[in-house]
């Protein structure tokens, strides 16, 4: 019977998704039970596990596996046969004396329990090295493993009940059933593996696809796709530390991490970069994403709650946030824990407007908000677990750029990037305007604030050369009174009245031109430079309800300008009036001077 069981153990199947095997070596087992006894089976069993613990999984052994391998089936073993001999009251080396059909209930009794107890401690060790839940890994893995355990059970009894004339005949049958058995098992569970294996490639598939739509919206925000990474790294990992253990709610937490900012798409970019802190009605536009991104994504079927994390991450746990007010644990765990890493990551990197802080500097501040923002026990939890966890979210971070990269082994690296690439140039020359507008504020001259502008500009638009033309309200004449570019000083003391031309047009009503024929604003002079200049873009100089000037913009293309270059003109305009203003009503005698700048 030993070398039966040794010969069968030999035939096993990988339970998918799991580190663990099984044999159809059960059949006599149970058949050692019954004709031998408690102690028989226990002894056998052993042997079993040992043999494949030694011979069939050598390479990942340890010696705690191949303890617990030959302990869990022994302890399963011995209890269900000890509770087979008292419920079906026969004893060890009796069983022949009894009718068969009165051993048929103890028998599948006896069974039940060895798939219990043999499979409960199984999915114990599993649980506790995944750090997983014991019920959910088992009822997700085990239950379908019952037919092999009573398919054994089964033959087992037919051994028994032809002991008296047990042959080669008799093993002639009982071993190919169980081959028959092994296979069908076996291509049963490969099919599970298969179906398993698609299914991971699609959750990559999908969360690629999360990923890609995060990458769009940390770009248009300027932060870098390492700053997503860390989020989620450190979402899921506190999360961990905090008791969460079901894969579902793990898996909401690594979606809404990603995409909990999704609805930062609907502000506007002027918002989103301002160096320094909003105003209150833009500050009111701002709080609108939270509930923006959770309707865009209510419309995909997440199999996880990803929608409510995304939408209330912006709670307090005071009830003083947003979108809805909610305070303490009525706030969903996954967005407690966003609010805090997510703040977190933002306090320690750079931004337009501040360095990064250090971590010491980060800590105090979410300390401050420990009990009116956020979650005490989230807090306090994150700041013991952060050196533990920083390395490996500072390493996701970094390693952010080589996973796009990556994609190149399939699809072109250039064509990759491209979209992300114009998202990136959008949101840098944000920052570039957005520093543009520092410089002119602080200029303590109209000279130095037209220079910035000039310089700026240049970068940003593909004009030949900029004028500032400054309204005189008594005259009603615009007057160039600087120039940046080249041969500026054909622009020199250049006059036009206020509603002709198209500076003068721009002023009168207060309305961008965009890409107008240059001739129609300079007359013959545009024909004086090399090459002739042809398009214009103008924008009026306005500061509350005065007209100050107009800034145009000349190109030697033709229809060079669009509607980027339109918001860039109105951007940089609107600094220059508020700075002329500003220096304006700094001078004593209220005259400014505008003395031409060089090129």
């Amino acid at each position: 019977m030993a070398a039966l069981t040794l010969f069968t153990g030999s035939f096993t199947v990988r339970v998918p998704g799991l580190q663990a095997r099984l044999s159809v070596s059960e059949t006599f087992i149970f058949t050692a039970v019954l004709l031998f006894g408690p102690a028989a089976g226990t002894i056998i069993v052993v042997l079993d596990a040992l043999v494949i613990s030694f011979w069939l999984d050598r390479m990942r052994r340890s010696p705690l596996k191949v303890l617990f391998n030959g302990t869990a089936p022994a302890i399963a073993i011995r209890l269900a046969s000890e509770a087979f001999f008292y419920l079906s009251g026969a004893h060890p080396g009796q069983i022949g004396r009894h009718d068969i059909s009165q051993l048929i209930t103890p028998v599948f009794a006896f069974i039940f329990l060895y798939f219990i107890i043999n499979t409960g401690l199984v999915a114990g060790a599993l649980a506790v090295e995944r750090r997983e839940r014991v019920v959910r890994l088992w009822a997700n893995n085990f239950p379908g493993t019952s037919i092999n355990y009573f398919v054994g059970g089964s033959l087992a009894m037919l051994i028994v009940a032809y002991t008296d004339q047990i042959d080669v005949t008799v093993l002639s049958i009982i071993i190919p059933l169980l081959l028959i058995s092994y296979y069908t098992f076996r291509s049963t569970l490969g099919r599970v593996e298969d179906a398993n294996r698609h299914v991971v490639q699609l959750n990559d598939l999908y969360m690629s696809t999360i990923e890609a739509l995060a990458m769009a919206v940390d770009a248009k925000d300027q932060i870098t796709h390492g700053h997503i990474r860390r989020v989620q790294v450190f979402a899921v990992e506190l999360a961990k530390r905090l008791g969460v253990t079901e894969e579902r709610q793990l898996q909401a937490i690594t979606t809404a991490a990603l995409l909990h900012d999704m609805g930062k798409l609907a502000i506007p970019e002027h918002i989103l970069n301002k160096p320094g802190k909003l105003s209150a009605a833009e500050f009111e536009k701002m709080k609108r994403h939270a509930d923006i991104g959770a309707d865009l994504l209510s419309s995909v079927r997440f199999p996880y709650p990803v929608v409510p994390i995304v939408r209330h991450h912006h709670e307090c746990w005071d009830g003083t946030g947003y979108p809805t007010g909610i305070s303490g644990t009525d706030i969903p765990l996954g967005a407690r824990i966003l609010s805090v890493v997510d703040c977190f990551d933002a306090l320690t990197s750079d931004r337009p407007y501040r360095p990064r802080l250090g971590t010491d500097e980060a800590f105090a501040i979410i300390r401050q908000s420990r009990g009116t923002m956020y979650d005490p026990f989230v807090v306090d939890t994150f700041i013991n677990a952060y050196e533990e966890i920083a390395p490996v979210a500072i390493q996701a971070g970094q390693d952010a750029r080589s996973i796009i990269d990556a994609a190149g082994l399939t699809t072109s690296i250039d064509d990759t990037a491209a979209p992300l690439r114009h998202i990136r140039a959008n949101a840098s020359e944000t920052t570039l305007l957005d520093t543009c507008s520092r410089d002119i504020a602080r200029a303590t001259s109209t000279a130095t604030a037209l220079q910035s502008a000039g310089h700026y500009l240049r970068q940003l638009t593909p004009a030949t050369i900029y004028a500032v033309f400054v309204y005189n309200s008594t005259a009603d004449i615009l007057t160039c009174v600087s120039a940046y570019g080249d041969n500026q000083h054909l622009l020199d003391n250049l006059s036009i009245k206020l509603g002709e031309r198209i500076t003068g047009w721009t002023a009168a009503n207060r309305r961008a031109s965009v890409n107008s024929d240059a001739s129609l604003d300079l007359a013959q002079i545009a024909g004086f430079f090399a090459p002739p200049l042809r398009s214009t873009l103008s924008t009026p100089l306005v500061q509350g309800d005065s007209l100050m000037g107009v800034l145009t913009a000349y190109s030697a293309k033709k229809d060079a300008f669009n509607e980027g270059h339109r918001y860039t003109f109105e951007h940089v305009g609107s600094a220059l009036a508020s700075r002329i203003s500003s220096l304006v009503a700094n001078t004593s005698s209220n005259v400014v001077s505008f003395p031409n700048q060089k090129a």
